[in-house]
C-alpha cells in the first residue's frame, strides 16, 4: 500500500461475506473484521439478526442489486447501500430508512466499463444522479462504487478506477462532500488501491473460494 503512497489507514477492508453462513463471519468478527457486505438481501438481513448479539458494533453493507420490492428490508437493516444506479430506488430507500436509525450511507454505481450485462448508471450522466440524490432526506450520498470489466494487465485494471476518481473529484468539486470511492475486489484490488480508492470489497481472499452460490 506505501507503494503507491496510501497509508493503512486511508483504505477500508469491507469483507464479502455472501454465502457464507455466519459462523463464518462471526470468525472474522473475532480476528478484528468489523464490516461485511452482502449481496443478496434476505441472506444479509438473516446474518444481521443472527449476529446482533454481539458486545462489537459491526457495519453492514449491502453490494448487490437491489430491486424496490426488497428496498424495505435493506432500508431497514443496512448502514450502507453501495449498489444505487437509478433514482427510483433511492427514493424509496429514502422514504423506507426509520427515523430511529442515522442517516443510510449509500454509494452511486457507476458502469465504468460500459458494459451492456452490468448493473450502474453510464459515465456520462453519473453527475446528474448523483446531485438528485444528494437532495434526498434519510440519506447521505457518500461516495462512487463500481466494478469494471476484469483484466489481467495492471495498467488496463488502472484505467476504469481512474475514470471513477475523475467523476469523484468532479462531483467534490461540484460542491457534494463525498469521501468513499468503493472500487477494487480480490483481484483489482492494488489497482485500485493505487488509484485512489478507499474501500476494497475482498471476499475470496478472506473466506476462501465459494462452493455454492
Amino acid at each position: 500500500m506505501r507503494q503507491y503512497g496510501r497509508t493503512p489507514g486511508s483504505v477500508t477492508l469491507l469483507a464479502v461475506s455472501k454465502t457464507w453462513p455466519a459462523a463464518h463471519v462471526r470468525d472474522a468478527v473475532a480476528a478484528g473484521q468489523r464490516a461485511f457486505g452482502e449481496n443478496y438481501v434476505q441472506e444479509g438481513v438473516d446474518k444481521v439478526l443472527a449476529l446482533q448479539a454481539l458486545n462489537t458494533a459491526l457495519e453492514w453493507h449491502f453490494i448487490g442489486p437491489l430491486q424496490s420490492n426488497k428496498s424495505r428490508l435493506v432500508a431497514e437493516s443496512f448502514d450502507w447501500v453501495h449498489s444505487i444506479d437509478r433514482l427510483k430506488i433511492a427514493e424509496r430507500l429514502a422514504g423506507q430508512r426509520p427515523d430511529s436509525l442515522p442517516p443510510l450511507a449509500v454509494c452511486l454505481q457507476v458502469n465504468v466499463s460500459g458494459e451492456a450485462s452490468k448493473s450502474g448508471i453510464d459515465l456520462n450522466t453519473a453527475a446528474a444522479l448523483a446531485h438528485e440524490i444528494a437532495r434526498l432526506p434519510r440519506l447521505r450520498l457518500r461516495g462512487l462504487m463500481a466494478i469494471p470489466a476484469p483484466a489481467d494487465d495492471f495498467a488496463a485494471q488502472c484505467l476504469p478506477f481512474r475514470r471513477l476518481r475523475a467523476l469523484y473529484d468532479q462531483l467534490r468539486g461540484e460542491g457534494l462532500a463525498l469521501d468513499t470511492l468503493s472500487m477494487g475486489m480480490s483481484h483489482d484490488l492494488e489497482a485500485a488501491i493505487a488509484e485512489g480508492s478507499t474501500l476494497v470489497r475482498v471476499g475470496t481472499a478472506i473466506f476462501g473460494e465459494r462452493t455454492h452460490t
